[in-house]
Order: structure tokens, then C-alpha cells, then sequence
């Protein structure tokens, strides 16, 4: 399951597609993603890391999605509507400032592709279409409908629906879908889109020896089409709202735990299932990437379980999870598939154990080293070939933001543990990640570029200003590429040539 990492020393970057350059509100899987991929096929690095994929809320946070399986149609790139006809090339050159300007745009460009289904020049594209829909089967109806039955009902919560479209009951549902049947088709193509679209970059990327390593958010949002579609795999009441919710406990960030708020899972109904819908996760996840990482692993060895009237975190409970079972699906159904587990915070003995019975690499993050502690687990000194390390993650500070942000004595005893280097932040961190015995070393473009905190993708506990990060292709020097190959060659992680 770790092959693809443990095959060799790497380095990679970790950007989200959204953070490309580009016109427009949101950077797209066009032909920046492609410059991109180009770029760092230049510098030698190896691994592109994303986040989440899915379709997000108002908020744009992509842990928070609307469907495991669905992709973000704001990531779309109109040129290549425009380029099969489907769109003018003044529509896709138009920039949209938000994702309901970019949505009518792909609502013409559907309406165009269907009026032209039949036609000569779109019959490979027809026949392509026709395949995917019947391959997304077990996902993309539910997903359609989903999202065309709360736009019709004012985006209202689906647990505030009418009673038969809440239960999902068929003559309900078929009776609305055939109303609003212009709209599924426009929603089933955009899925179409961002799956031709994301596949031919996952193949530009491969090709040029780019492995592709994305996310995947251990629970999902109760506002979702999979919680919709599969209540009884959840904790739910009668009327579809959560009896259990998600988070953690207090801990050294929190002293009164996170309190997320995602509905649980009823395990035990899933297990009985055979962790069929788990399985399709995965399968989605092998279809998108080279390399997945489950975030929150240590909930498939236990969970926090808060009652769902709980004001506080500390209100929960750990109950134990059949993550083994899980996994050992897993393996057995997708044996090449390379995982990585998010371990970060406070981890048991039982979830390194889980983790280790399945060789799966863990995370290792430079900026939570400092604390003064020789055993720290962070310390290079600390660090094995198989893990995965890194300056920070889309969760921290950039680099140069966060040593800014240290007092004197901890800024004295990050430079004395490594010796006192010439190099000022953040290239004196990006080097050390270099240097870990760690086989694959991951930094943020924001370090790459040498960018302060106003940067940061994300700050966990802030509502305003998140996912919204986009950087300018003008920030990149013009030596980066040669700056970079000469560090992996330095430290061996250049691609077999």
C-alpha cells in the first residue's frame, strides 16, 4: 500500500489547485496547472500534493464538502469548452468573480453539449460522457439530485425538506427530478468536465514523472449527498439529524477540545455492509490520485463521539472503531494503492500500532519540533525513511511567518539545533527537510516562494479569510527551478535518471 512512496528519496510541493494564477475568482486544472506541473518538473521535484477535491460550501473549505465523490466545478478551465465549441471564446476568456458567474457559464456550455449529443463532432465526446456517467453510477444520481433538489428548495437544509424527498422516497424524488431535469443534466456535466479535466492532468503530470497525492477528510459534512443518500450509515434521528456529532478532546491547542460537529458514522452498520461505501471511497481516491492521505487517521482506531446538544467538546467519549477490518478491505481490494495517515497531535499507542501493522507512512512537521523537548517526535534526529516530512501543512503559519512569530529563546534554539547554518528563514528549514532520512519531503509553495503569514492558507479556528490564498506567477524567481534541483541533488532526491 506505501510502494509509491518507499520506492525512493522525493520532494514535492504542497499547493491546492484553487491557489493557481489565473483570471477569474479561482485558479482552475487548466493551462496554469500545466505551467505548474512543468515548473516542477524543471526543479526535479516529484510529488504535487492537493487538497480535498470535492464541491465545497459558501465557506470554500474543502474538508467540508458536498460529496465524497464529486469534484470542485470551480476548479473547471473554461478554455476547454471553448475549444470544443461549447463555449465562444469571449465566454471563457471572461474571468467570472464568483462561482455562480462561472456556474451559468458551464449551464450554457451543457445546454450546448446535449443540443449537439447526436452530432458527428461531439461523438467521441458523447461516447465519453456516456461512460463516465454509467462508471459514476453509484455516486453521480444521488450527487444531482442533491444539489438540484436544495437549489429548488432556497438551499435549505435537507433534514428541512418535505418528509418523502427527506426519506428519499421514489416517487417524491423521480416526481422532482423530471421537473427539474435541465438542471440535473447541467450538474451531471460539470461532473463530466472536472473528471475529463482532472484526468488529463493527472496524466500530464504522470508523464513527466509528477505524482499526484491528495486528501481525504476522515468524516463529511451532515449537508452532503452522502449523508442524504445513506442516513442509516450515520447516527441520525428520525427526522435525519445527528443523535452523535464529531471532534476531539481538550488537549494543548484546545482546553476546551474542537467541537466539528460532523454527523458520526454508525460503524457497525457500515462493517455489516462490508464497508462498502468505504470502498468506493477509496476507489475514488485511486481514480484521482497516486498517493492519498487519510486526515484524522487515529478516528479509525477510536473516535471523540460529543451527543449532538453538546456545547463543548468535553462532553464526549472515546468509542472504539473496526479500523482494522477497514484496512484490511483496503489492501485487499486496492493493493497498490499508497496511503499516508495524518498522525499529528496526540496519538496513541493503539493508532501507531494500527498504523504500523499497515506500514503506512506518518506525518512529520519542522515548525512543531521547538518545544525544548529532546524526544519531541518532530526532531530530525527523530525522523525514519518511511514517514513523510514537512516544513508545515495548509493548517500552519508559512514557515517565514511562523519563525517571525517565535520569541528570541526559540528562535536561538531552532538555529543551535541545526548547528547555526548561514541561511535565513525559510530556505534554512526547507534545506533541513531536504536533509531528514525521510524518503519523501513535502513544503508549501508559500515557503518555496519565501512568503510571510499574511500568506497562510488557512487558520483552523478562524472563520474569515480561508481557502482564498492565490499566488502570482511574478513571485516565482526566475532561478527557481535551477535553485531547487541543485538542493535535491545535494540531497539526493533527484529522479532516477
Amino acid at each position: 500500500m506505501t510502494a509509491t512512496l518507499q520506492a525512493s528519496r522525493r520532494a514535492g510541493v504542497l499547493l491546492h489547485p484553487s491557489s493557481l494564477p489565473g483570471e477569474g475568482f479561482c485558479g482552475s486544472v487548466g493551462s496554469h496547472a500545466r505551467r505548474f506541473v512543468d515548473l516542477l518538473g524543471a526543479a526535479g521535484l516529484q510529488v504535487w500534493q492537493v487538497l480535498p477535491l470535492g464541491p465545497t460550501h459558501a465557506d470554500g473549505c474543502p474538508y467540508q464538502s458536498m460529496s465524497v465523490h464529486a469534484g470542485n466545478t470551480d476548479l473547471i478551465d473554461l478554455q476547454w469548452l471553448a475549444e470544443l465549441g461549447l463555449l465562444s471564446q469571449a465566454e471563457a476568456q471572461c474571468a467570472p468573480g464568483a462561482s455562480e458567474e462561472k456556474t451559468r457559464l458551464l449551464d450554457k456550455a451543457a445546454e450546448t453539449f446535449y443540443a449537439k449529443l447526436a452530432g458527428d463532432p461531439l461523438a467521441a465526446l458523447a461516447a465519453r460522457y456516456h461512460a463516465f456517467v454509467q462508471q459514476a453510477a453509484h455516486w453521480l444520481e444521488d450527487y444531482v439530485r442533491f444539489r438540484a433538489f436544495r437549489e429548488h428548495l432556497w438551499c435549505t437544509p435537507w433534514t428541512s425538506w418535505p418528509e418523502a424527498l427527506r426519506r428519499r422516497e421514489a416517487g417524491a424524488c423521480d416526481a422532482l427530478a423530471v421537473q427539474l431535469a435541465e438542471r440535473l443534466n447541467a450538474l451531471r456535466f460539470g461532473q463530466f468536465v472536472f473528471h475529463c479535466q482532472w484526468d488529463a492532468l493527472r496524466t500530464y503530470a504522470n508523464q513527466r514523472g509528477i505524482l499526484l497525492f491528495g486528501d481525504m477528510p476522515i468524516y463529511v459534512h451532515l449537508e452532503s449527498a452522502d449523508v442524504w443518500a445513506h442516513q442509516s450509515l450515520f447516527k441520525l434521528d428520525a427526522g435525519g439529524h445527528p443523535v452523535t456529532v464529531t471532534g476531539v478532546p481538550p488537549d494543548y491547542f484546545s482546553s476546551e477540545g474542537q467541537l466539528w460537529g460532523n454527523p458520526q458514522y454508525d460503524w457497525g452498520a457500515m462493517q455489516r455492509a462490508g464497508f462498502d461505501w468505504w470502498l468506493r471511497r477509496f476507489a475514488t481516491a485511486a481514480q484521482q490520485f497516486d498517493i492519498t492521505r487519510i486526515d484524522h487517521f487515529r478516528a479509525l482506531d477510536a473516535y471523540w463521539e460529543i451527543p449532538a446538544g453538546a456545547t463543548s467538546a468535553r462532553e464526549g467519549a472515546w468509542v472504539a472503531a473496526p479500523g482494522r477490518a477497514l484496512l484490511e478491505k483496503v489492501r485487499e481490494n486496492f493493493p497498490g494503492l499508497s496511503l499516508v495517515a495524518e498522525n499529528l497531535g496526540i496519538i496513541s499507542e493503539e493508532v501507531e500500532a494500527l498504523r504500523n501493522e499497515f506500514e503506512l507512512p506518518g506525518m512529520l512537521i519542522l515548525q512543531f519540533a521547538f518545544d525544548g523537548n529532546p524526544d519531541n517526535p518532530y526532531l530530525m534526529h527523530r525522523h525514519t525513511p518511511r514517514d513523510v516530512v514537512y516544513t508545515g501543512t495548509h493548517d500552519n503559519n508559512t514557515t517565514l511567518g511562523w519563525f517571525e512569530s517565535l520569541d528570541a529563546q526559540t528562535r536561538g534554539r531552532v538555529y543551535q539545533y541545526f548547528d547555526n547554518p548561514p541561511e535565513s528563514m525559510p530556505w534554512m528549514l526547507i534545506r533541513q527537510a531536504m536533509w531528514s532520512v525521510a524518503n519523501t519531503a513535502i513544503v508549501p509553495w508559500q515557503d518555496f516562494l519565501g512568503l510571510n503569514g499574511e500568506h497562510r492558507m488557512n487558520t483552523p479556528g478562524s472563520r474569515e479569510g480561508n481557502w482564498r490564498w492565490r499566488f502570482a506567477w511574478e513571485q516565482v524567481p526566475g532561478d527557481f527551478a535551477q535553485r531547487i534541483h541543485a538542493l535535491l541533488q545535494e540531497t539526493g532526491r533527484l529522479p532516477d535518471s
